[in-house]
């Protein structure tokens, strides 16, 4: 059996404050050099604006983006998660998957709460017997001890070694002090040069009165002294008990010596063929390199019934997981079929979960009407419900339209700003809507119903005002894709807290791992519509464009959004 060790609070805390500083190092960065550029309007304004539209997107790349694309390519490791030794990888051990590294991620909005404290990501990950958090349960993932650099075990010897050794006499050091040489000449490189000179001093000297022949520098004498001891415990005449050991111990010794050149060499091998597939090997090569992995997965076995030191063992361990990541895992040279994915698998997956969309529409339209029925028979409730700009603007459109400016009509220099704005405002609403289903749906049950008597009590207010027709000049032309996408992202919300709530006959774990799969394809849905919907918004809608191409925007938009899913249907029903 295969065993990981879990990555404690401590490391995880110490990654997560690295990689905090590096983002607010970055954020620092960014906001002195867009601080620097000239805001004086003229030649220099459309550079302005460009860079604010980039510096947007870079942050709500950063905020979304760092975690995820740092685990998905980089082997399940960020910049502070490779400085504590640790990595996210599947439940199985294998590598971790891009789809497992975005639902993590996306659900850590729900770690962070309260007020993003991340209290319920630390109480987790304190007391599940996994050390998870809600991210690591949803997906399928746990963070675990991951030391490349330890893996190697000193005093490697060539791959010569497997044949019989030469006798050479028997050991003259017992199991502890070769233990404690061999432990100190694969550290010795790490110490600082006077404290590298007094440890080997002391250790000579320990060793000298039984070697009266021997080189008088201490370094010198101490690796030729491991060398021949290490010829020795590789010997027939070391399996003999003596020198207050038992057989077991030199039979363990000697097992560990004979074998540890093999493990190193498939060691190396088993990490290419985990990082770039083993087609990089070579066809003639995959049987062997299989044949290497029963080896050395048959040597782990044998090593812990023979006692051997339990870092042996570690590192044994990560040597298998790594062949077993290779031969059976998803290796990062896997193509994944882009427009497969986009315009098949990802509608498909909101087809098959159109219960759940319906349910989120629901949730939203009825306490829309709800807003909406409610400001129109009680106006002055608005003064109390609404956000005083939005009244000022209601107050303020008949003005406006009189003079034919838009509801939120801006500047064409500014128009770029506005869609970059709007659409990483709503594909955080719509990654919100997804992450607190794992809160059994009821943040995204709050989130839906919120955002409902927002909508239906600002249409009542602009009704009051017999403005409605304005307002909806606005809306129609992007609202088609952008509310659908909502509706689509809650649905992928309540999809996790239906296997929450009722898995079937499935353990809650596989179905939360199932559909969370399922639920990241609808958010890929949605993201891909707001994207749509934001840029529709951003420079045609706030535009001064005539009304007829607003309309036709929003036609269009239903009709590309009927074909979409249309061939997500038929994608599901050939499957």
């Amino acid at each position: 059996m295969l065993e990981i060790e879990l990555a404690g609070p401590g490391s995880r805390i110490a990654a997560a404050v690295c990689d905090g500083a590096i983002l607010v190092a970055i954020f620092i960065l960014l906001f002195i050099g867009s601080s620097a550029l000239p805001s004086n309007p003229g030649a220099q304004s459309r550079w302005s604006t460009l860079v604010a539209v980039l510096v947007s997107l870079v942050v709500f790349l950063l905020i979304w983006g760092y975690f995820l694309l740092f685990e998905a390519f980089n082997d399940g490791r960020t910049p502070g998660k490779r400085l504590m030794g640790i990595r996210v990888v599947m439940d199985t051990g294998h590598r971790l998957t891009f789809t497992a590294a975005a639902v993590r991620n996306l659900v850590r909005v729900a770690d962070a709460q309260p007020l993003f404290t991340y209290l319920l990501g630390l109480g987790l990950v304190l007391f599940h017997s996994q050390n998870k958090r809600l991210g690591d349960i949803v997906a399928g993932t746990i963070v675990v001890r991951d030391r490349p650099g330890d893996l190697q075990l000193a005093g490697m010897p060539d791959a010569a070694s497997e044949r019989e050794p030469i006798e050479t006499g028997l050991p003259e050091l017992s199991d502890a002090e070769f233990r404690l040489l061999d432990q100190f000449l694969e550290r010795v490189d790490g110490l600082e040069g006077s404290l590298r000179r007094r440890f080997t001093a002391e250790l000579a000297t320990r060793f000298a009165p039984r070697f009266p022949r021997r080189d008088p520098d201490p370094d010198t004498f101490l690796v030729r002294l491991h060398s021949a001891e290490f010829d020795k415990r590789r010997g027939r005449l070391a399996t003999r008990p003596g020198q207050g050991v038992g057989r077991t111990s030199i039979a363990a010794e000697r097992f560990v010596m004979r074998k540890r050149g093999g493990w190193e060499a498939f060691r190396a091998l088993a990490g290419e063929a985990e990082r770039a597939g083993l087609k990089r090997l070579g066809a003639a090569a995959i049987p062997g390199f299989a044949a290497q992995y029963r080896e050395v997965a048959a040597d782990l076995a044998r090593a812990r019934t023979y006692g051997v030191d339990p870092r042996v063992i570690e590192y044994l361990e990560r040597v298998v997981s790594a062949g077993h990541n290779a031969l059976y895992g998803r290796h990062t040279s896997d193509r994944v079929q882009i427009g497969r994915l986009l315009l098949r698998e990802i509608p498909a997956a909101v087809v098959a979960g159109r219960a759940y969309v319906l349910a989120a529409f629901l949730m939203f339209a009825l306490p829309a009407v709800t807003g909406y029925l409610l400001i129109r028979e009680r106006p002055a409730i608005a003064e109390e419900v609404l956000p005083g700009e939005m009244i000022a603007r209601a107050r303020a459109g008949g003005e406006h339209r009189a003079k034919g400016i838009g509801y939120a009509q801006a500047p064409s220099m500014y128009l770029p700003i506005v869609a970059s704005h709007i659409i990483t405002n709503n594909v955080q609403v719509a990654f919100f809507a997804f992450a607190f289903g794992s809160t059994a749906g009821l943040g995204t049950l709050v989130l839906l119903v919120m955002n409902g008597l927002f909508f239906g009590a600002v249409m009542g207010l602009f009704a009051n005002y017999a403005l409605a027709g304005w307002l909806l000049t606005f809306v129609v032309g992007h609202g088609v894709l952008e509310l659908t996408a909502i509706f689509i992202a809650g649905g992928a919300g309540f999809r996790i807290a239906g296997a929450i709530i009722a898995p079937g006959d499935r353990t809650r774990r596989d179905a939360l791992v199932l559909e969370g799969r399922l639920a990241a394809r609808m958010v890929a849905a949605a993201v891909v519509l707001l994207a749509i919907a934001g840029t529709i918004e951003g420079l045609l809608s706030a535009s001064d464009a005539p009304s007829v191409y607003k309309y036709f925007a929003s036609a269009a938009s239903a009709v590309f959004l009927f074909l979409y899913l249309r061939n997500g249907a038929i994608h599901q029903s050939m499957s």
